[in-house]
């Protein structure tokens, strides 16, 4: 399809048996032992702990699509259902998918492509609630700013990301082939947001605050699309998945997180200032500047029922990129959790400015 540097080649999750998760194991527990766990208050140490929901592991991304997520685990939002929030920090966008395939964590906040994915490999998982909104964008280096002068540039992204799947539909729609350019594939953000700044990729597909800050930091610089242009307004970009058995098995706990996350969503939409002070420098890395413009360019949004369609069609481009056969279905997704969560807290729902109803 193209030249690649780097990829990330998913297990067929169906085949893959006891002794080959064994053999993984080293190398998961390496990364697992990152967990980071932030304390929520004496209720996590008190009674109301012992009769709690205890614990949920999850892994997440970088972009403001996780705000919910971080601010719910920054104050813990799901404690006054018994619940805390644990994160696994991965080295790489590859560990993040993989360890919810894997079981290794029971959530993650993750590109809706790369759930596709996971669930085209086999993996036990389910979407369940929202991330994010609009907040990708295409960024080029200075000169380059139209879609034909990005023929025989370089590409920074992620395999099997929204961030990948952008830049095909764009030159798609331009009538340019993917063939056309090199793709390069990143471990991370920051390291793809450096190469950028540094001239050693052309062209960059990233999402919020990292588009922004690289419009406003790298002089000349031209932000070529928001994906608007192709997809239309309030289009979806990351989704909430778990581990299926999660469903049945433990739902309460999973209630509590997307509770948590409305809860937080909340607060971004009402308390701005207050919400960027407590997750700029640990969380993002970018200016309380660049901070509000992000937060205003990919709103959080934990309702995501109305972006079903959007989500199931671009399993089209995956085909066509060769990444999946078969298409996954409306099985893939179920938001009865959130459905609930939303009819159990009518006053907080009602408050929300993003929702799907």
């Amino acid at each position: 399809m193209c030249d690649r540097f780097g990829s990330m080649i998913l297990p067929d999750f169906d085949s893959v048996g006891a002794a080959s998760r064994a053999g993984r194991r080293g190398v998961l527990r390496a990364t697992a032992a990152s967990v980071l766990t932030m304390a929520a208050g004496p209720m996590l140490g008190g009674p109301a702990a012992a009769q709690g929901l205890g614990s949920l592991k999850s892994t997440h991304g970088t972009g403001f699509c996780n705000l919910n997520l971080f601010l719910a685990h920054s104050l813990q939002m799901a404690k006054e259902d018994g619940l805390e929030i644990k994160f696994v920090n991965t080295p790489t966008f590859a560990e993040q998918v993989t360890f919810l395939g894997m079981g290794q964590v029971d959530l993650g906040l993750m590109p809706y492509t790369s759930f596709i994915a996971l669930f085209n490999a086999g993996a036990p998982v389910k979407i369940v609630a929202g991330g994010g909104i609009e907040g990708c964008s295409i960024v080029a280096r200075p000169g380059l700013t139209t879609p034909a002068s990005l023929k025989g540039k370089t590409l920074g992204t992620f395999q099997l990301d929204t961030l990948e799947v952008m830049p095909y539909d764009y030159l798609k729609k331009h009538g340019i082939s993917f063939r056309d350019v090199t793709v390069r594939y990143m471990g991370n953000t920051p390291e793809a947001v450096e190469a950028f700044k540094a001239g050693a990729i052309d062209w960059i597909c990233t999402i919020e605050p990292y588009a922004t800050a690289l419009v406003n930091d790298v002089p000349g610089a031209t932000r070529l699309s928001d994906g608007r242009d192709i997809y239309g307004p309030g289009y979806t970009d990351c989704v909430l998945a778990c581990r299926a058995n999660l469903i049945k098995e433990n739902p309460a706990a999973l209630k509590a997180v997307i509770k948590g996350m409305m809860k937080a969503q909340l607060m971004a939409e009402t308390q701005q200032e207050e919400t960027l002070k407590r997750l700029i420098g640990t969380y993002y890395k970018t200016s309380m500047a660049n901070g509000q413009i992000a937060m205003s360019k990919q709103p959080a949004v934990v309702d995501a029922r109305s972006q079903t369609d959007f989500i199931l069609q671009r399993t089209d481009s995956l085909v066509e990129m060769g990444y999946i056969k078969n298409k996954p279905g409306r099985d893939a997704i179920d938001w009865s959790l959130l459905e609930q969560v939303i009819a159990e807290n009518r006053d907080l729902y009602g408050q929300l400015k993003h929702k799907s109803a």
